[in-house]
């Protein structure tokens, strides 16, 4: 396995090494069955038995709270976008959104369709660079939940701490660093999450909600949107994507081995202290996008003195096998993205590299 990518990339994104080599051993074979997981019924009990396992380690690795539940979902967390506003956008109630960048606003645009919204707190005067204070917010009482974005990908920042909303339920995008660190679930009325950054491959959707929250959807609603389908139906209504389900389960035992929220937290830390270390310590040669006190765990994103000199970066990391190092296309810049699976001796080695760059081109 000597060659492998020193993988960067943000979404689908690396994936832990033990993971993919278990998964190898059991693709043809599952447990002796004869068939791949791919291959087998979702209405069969051993297919079954890892869906609810998925569900069961999941909710362990937030300490277990009462009156939650796992939906395994598909269409990404743009199909929640809109599946959040239609279920819980009910008439006479506004949503809060707070603007923190490019996937907040995908969120806001989405509920706009629907109905009435605000804007809770915003970052724009920092171009979305810093995240606003939420610590003195003010909802009005028939605020039917206030929706933000953990850690925005493009930008790279991320909330560190999360804003009590009362009786209002909170609900949060954690796509880029669900279970990168600890956090109390039982602040938020839901958190959902595409896979393909930290839980597994793309395909399947998490969304972890206080069952009141999914027990009653409005009735006008198509049957696939409504999250009382998949709750009643244990996210077996329709066919779901089973092998990134198996996946997913997969990687929630790899996480447990590295000590669960607390260990992954420690290991993130680390990884992300070293790369901005070298970033700010660089004489500005590099220079970090997102205030520092905002900064992501998940994704940091920095520039160079040129474009010219960024593409030049990027042309010498590739052929140094490192992958997924140029800043989203929006934006431009350089961005690595960090997540659970990326080892620190990946970061390492882009650290040095980094290093090298900037002495022979200062």
């Amino acid at each position: 396995m000597n060659k492998r990518a020193f993988n960067f990339n943000a979404g689908p994104a690396a994936l832990p090494l033990e993971v993919l080599q278990r998964a190898q051993a059991e693709f043809v074979d599952y447990k002796e069955t004869g068939m791949s997981i791919m291959e087998m019924s979702h209405r069969g009990a051993v297919y079954e038995s890892v869906h609810n396992e998925a569900q069961t380690r999941l909710l362990n690795l937030f300490g277990n709270p009462e009156g939650y539940k796992v939906l395994f979902l598909q269409g990404g967390a743009s199909t929640q976008f809109a599946m959040i506003p239609l279920n819980l956008l009910t008439e006479g109630k506004t949503a809060g959104y707070v603007r923190t960048g490019s996937w907040a606003d995908k969120a806001i645009k989405e509920a706009k369709l629907i109905g009435e919204t605000f804007i809770a707190a915003s970052s724009e005067e920092s171009k979305f660079m810093s995240l606003p204070d939420l610590s003195n917010l003010s909802l009005p009482d028939h605020t039917a939940y206030l929706h933000l974005t953990s850690n925005e990908t493009i930008g790279g920042t991320e909330f560190k701490e999360f804003p009590g909303t009362g009786s209002v339920p909170l609900i949060a995008d954690m796509s880029s660093d669900i279970l990168s660190r600890s956090f109390d679930l039982k602040s938020f009325g839901m958190v959902y999450a595409g896979a393909q950054k930290n839980l597994g491959p793309s395909g399947v959707t998490v969304v972890i909600a206080r069952e009141e929250l999914l027990q009653e959807s409005p009735k006008h609603l198509p049957t696939i949107m409504r999250y009382d389908t998949h709750y009643k139906n244990n996210s077996l209504y329709n066919t779901p994507p089973s092998f990134a389900i198996y996946m997913v389960n997969e990687v929630l035992k790899w996480i447990e081995e590295q000590g669960g929220l607390a260990g992954i937290e420690q290991l993130n830390r680390k990884k992300a202290g070293i790369l901005y270390d070298a970033i700010d310590q660089s004489g500005g040669f590099y220079k970090g996008c997102a205030a520092k006190d905002s900064r992501s765990l998940m994704n940091v994103t920095f520039r160079l003195a040129s474009e010219e000199l960024e593409k030049q970066f990027i042309k010498e990391t590739g052929q140094a096998g490192f992958v997924g190092l140029k800043g989203h296309r929006s934006v431009g810049g350089l961005r690595a993205s960090i997540y659970n699976a990326v080892p620190y001796e990946a970061i390492s080695a882009l650290v040095d590299f980094m290093d090298d760059f900037r002495k022979r081109n200062a």
